[in-house]
């Protein structure tokens, strides 16, 4: 057991110390290729990129900032006309069936579409 365990050790410290010291012979040594002559490089312009603080800070006016505020609004009431919308569908889905009618409510992901309920509808006539 001592063996085999002496030999695992030394086969890793083996392998570490071929692959962190620098090769010998002639078979590892890397062929270096002459580099060609350098062609002569272009002259470079500085880029400079244009600063943000080189010009005064530009707030929205008073009519743009105006037409942000409304359209939020806009949307904040587009919202909650949507959702009464959805309350409202689904109470009368709800008391339709206490009386034990079908009421064709669907919704986006429903595993079935109205269709399904015009179908039992005619079954049921």
């Amino acid at each position: 057991m001592r063996h085999s365990i002496a030999h695992a050790i030394s086969a890793c410290l083996r392998t570490l110390i071929a692959l962190l010291l620098p090769a010998t012979g002639r078979r590892r040594k890397c062929c270096v290729k002459t580099p060609a002559a350098p062609a002569t490089p272009e002259p470079v312009t500085p880029v400079i990129p244009v600063s943000p603080w080189s010009r005064p800070w530009t707030s929205p006016s008073k009519a743009e900032a105006a037409e942000i505020f409304r359209r939020q609004e806009e949307a904040r009431l587009w919202a909650e006309v949507a959702e009464l919308h959805l309350q409202r569908e689904r109470r009368r889905a709800a008391a339709y069936a206490a009386a034990g009618v079908d009421y064709p409510y669907t919704y986006e992901g429903a595993p079935f579409g109205a269709e399904a309920f015009a179908n039992a509808m005619r079954e049921s006539a």
